[in-house]
């Protein structure tokens, strides 16, 4: 026979390449993470790097096109400068010699200027003057080829009203280089009239040298091109072979449009262009290291979670199985949380019930006032007793049930109160266990009354025989006389009187007899007529009370006590009264068991009796709000034996009204109005 390691052992080898298998899968897929997580944060840092130097080249080029604004302007406001000087030197009625010598020193002054004419209006050459700094850069032949350009330019003037430019275009040299230049053609106006003009030729190269170069020639190349790219006129040089910035505007002049391009003497940023990506570097290094610890914490916390999630459903597994319904209520009365065991208990789903606030939907409608003003003693801060109270509810069905209430304060973690927690009980098992116990001492009091009267028959069938008996034979004897005597027709003689006379003595004794055996029998019935006393009917009330409230919750009746104030004490036979009092209090609340009654209320009340209140009477009502008594019912209603029960002996309210009027009271009803029937009895009072 194989040992059970033998037959274990083929099973195990051939569990293992799986476990192999699912072990390296479970290896391989936490390598996988962690390459992951490392390619994550390379991919972070050159990603960072870059906008590092994306960063730093838009703010480069950012300043470079706020230059290149700022260029055209200054270029723009010298321009504006210059129309203003020539508008001065036309103004004035000068003599050529006074002309020529006012235009050189202009000429002095701004090396960008190349010459200066006069013309007239036909646009002929009537004076002209040279820069100083170099050559005579134009003659006749040479001006003859722009007289077009230069008429169309001083036509465009004479229309503005103000100085015109022309289109540049370029001046050869005799040592093989040039000039690009711009004609700007100025109107002089006498009297509202074009009379002639001022024609002023610039160098392009000498305006970028003098209105750019201090300012910006020294970081940056600057040249105006034409929109396709080519470039007219340049200042200064920049390194070949790296990538530069570049910025560039329009100059729009009266004419003419021109482009200043800007080239930055910054390079593109290297790799590393600060000590930003060195940050992000350290920073990075700081993150993985981060990241491990985060690995162990979040460890930890798995198993943290796991504990609480443990105890979570620890918790909610104790709470479902209980069978004591539990209510969380905040500070404004709102419900917060109940258990399935509550929501069993009144039939509602949780939903239903949470955020919900007084009324609450479980509560019977004819207590709604009754319990709101509990609620709002609970919610001021009054701490409810421990032992808890009875209140009842009702279910979605509409079925009403008793319940015990314990409430208490809910604190939380810090000490501090955030609402109240209800526990509750449904004691509808043990009401009617105790309804059985009380039913069965009813029936076990009544089986002994029933003894009693069994013995009590007893003993005056006993007593009685002896007397009736002889009452019987004296009774016949004395007929047979009488009868002897009429057949004999004659008038009876002494002797037969004096046996006449004998035997209705006996026969009077003998009913003596029974009348003292039934008197002692009466006697022992009413052996409580000498036990009277003085009792307050506040006593009474309270001597029934509780076994009237075990009724009323039995039947969802609700007590409505009343006693006047200042009261006199009763003489009465107490127990036989209470009897009375509580046998017509569970008569009104068995008459409100009905489906048609809703509102179930009995009221209980004492006042001075009306019509007796001179002879110091205290009259005790029994109200219901019941189906009431019908005019058949009413008329048998104190008969013995006569009831409506189905196990009823008819002998209750007949037994009352003789309890009452032993006592000198009357017992009597009458309709309630709207609905039900009011019961009333008297007793007397000590005084």
């Amino acid at each position: 026979m194989k040992s059970p390691s033998q037959v274990l052992d083929p099973f195990f080898k051939a569990l293992w390449p799986f476990f192999k298998s699912a072990t390296r899968s479970f290896t391989d897929r936490r390598i996988s993470l962690w390459f992951a997580l490392v390619g994550l944060v390379v991919a972070l840092l050159v990603t960072l790097v870059w906008l590092a130097g994306r960063y730093e080249a838009s703010q480069y080029q950012a300043e470079l096109d706020r230059d290149t604004v700022d260029a055209v302007s200054d270029i723009r406001r010298s321009l504006t400068n210059h129309s203003m000087n020539l508008q001065s030197l036309t103004a004035r009625s000068l003599s050529a010699k006074h002309w020529r010598a006012e235009a050189e020193g202009l000429l002095s002054q701004h090396r960008e200027w190349l010459r200066v004419e006069r013309r007239g209006l036909q646009g002929l050459i009537i004076e002209h003057a040279s820069s100083p700094f170099r050559e005579p850069l134009f003659d006749g032949i040479t001006r003859l080829h722009e007289q077009v350009e230069i008429t169309q330019t001083c036509t465009r003037a004479k229309r503005l009203n103000g100085p015109a430019y022309s289109r540049t275009y370029f001046v050869p040299q005799a040592n093989g280089l040039g000039f690009e230049v711009m004609e700007m053609c100025l109107p002089k106006i006498e009297q509202g009239a074009t009379v002639g003009y001022t024609v002023l030729t610039y160098s392009l190269q000498d305006i970028l040298a003098s209105q750019l170069g201090e300012t910006y020639g020294r970081r940056n190349e600057v040249s105006f091109v034409e929109p396709d790219g080519t470039r007219l006129a340049v200042y200064g040089s920049l390194p070949r072979g790296k990538r530069f910035f570049s910025a560039t505007q329009l100059m729009n002049l009266p004419g003419n449009t021109l482009v200043l391009r800007m080239d930055g003497r910054r390079a593109g940023p290297d790799l590393f262009p600060n000590v930003l990506p060195a940050l992000v570097t350290a920073m990075s290094i700081a993150l993985v290291s981060v990241l491990v610890l985060l690995v162990k914490d979040s460890r930890r916390r798995l198993k943290a979670e796991q504990d609480l999630a443990d105890a979570l459903a620890f918790r909610k597994a104790m709470e479902d199985s209980l069978v004591t319904g539990l209510r969380a209520r905040d500070l404004k009365g709102r419900i917060t949380y109940v258990n399935p065991a509550f929501c069993q208990m009144v039939g509602f789903e949780a939903e239903q019930l949470l955020g919900a606030s007084a009324p609450m939907p479980y509560w019977p409608t004819e207590m709604v006032g009754e319990y709101q003003r509990r609620q709002a003693v609970r919610l001021a801060g009054n701490a409810p007793p421990r032992e808890g109270f009875e209140s009842v509810f009702v279910r979605q069905d509409g079925s009403r049930f008793p319940v015990l209430i314990f409430e208490a304060p809910l604190i939380n973690a810090v000490g501090k109160q955030t609402g109240w927690m209800s526990a509750f009980l449904d004691i509808s098992e043990q009401r009617r266990v105790e309804e059985m116990s009380r039913a069965s001492q009813e029936r076990l009091q009544a089986t002994a009354r029933l003894a009693t009267v069994g013995e009590m028959a007893s003993l005056l069938s006993h007593e009685l025989n002896q007397p009736l008996a002889a009452i019987s034979s004296y009774a016949t004897g004395s007929l047979n006389l009488i009868d002897q005597h009429q057949s004999l027709a004659d008038q009876p003689g002494p002797s037969a009187l004096s046996d006449l006379h004998m035997a209705f003595e006996r026969i009077a004794a003998q009913a003596n007899r029974a009348g003292k055996v039934i008197n002692s029998v009466h006697d022992f019935v009413r052996r409580r007529d000498q036990d009277r006393e003085a009792v307050s009917p506040r006593a009474i009330i309270d001597a029934v009370l509780p076994l009237v409230q075990l009724q009323a919750r039995k039947l969802n009746v609700r007590l409505s006590i009343q006693l006047d104030d200042k009261l006199a004490d009763v003489v009465c036979d107490r127990t036989m009264v209470e009897q009375v009092l509580l046998n017509l209090a569970r008569n009104g609340m068995q008459a409100m068991d009905h489906p048609q009654c809703l509102n179930r209320v009995l009221t209980l009340h004492v006042k001075r009796a009306a019509s007796n209140k001179a002879q110091g009477w205290i009259e005790f009502d029994v109200i219901d709000l019941g189906i009431g008594i019908s005019d058949e019912i009413s008329q048998n209603l104190f008969t013995p034996f006569f009831t409506t029960k189905a196990e009823g002996m008819g002998l209750g309210l007949s037994l009352c009204r003789t309890v009452v009027e032993q006592h000198g009271g009357h017992l009597e009803f009458e309709p309630n109005l709207p609905g039900g029937t009011l019961f009333r009895f008297t007793l007397p009072t000590q005084a």
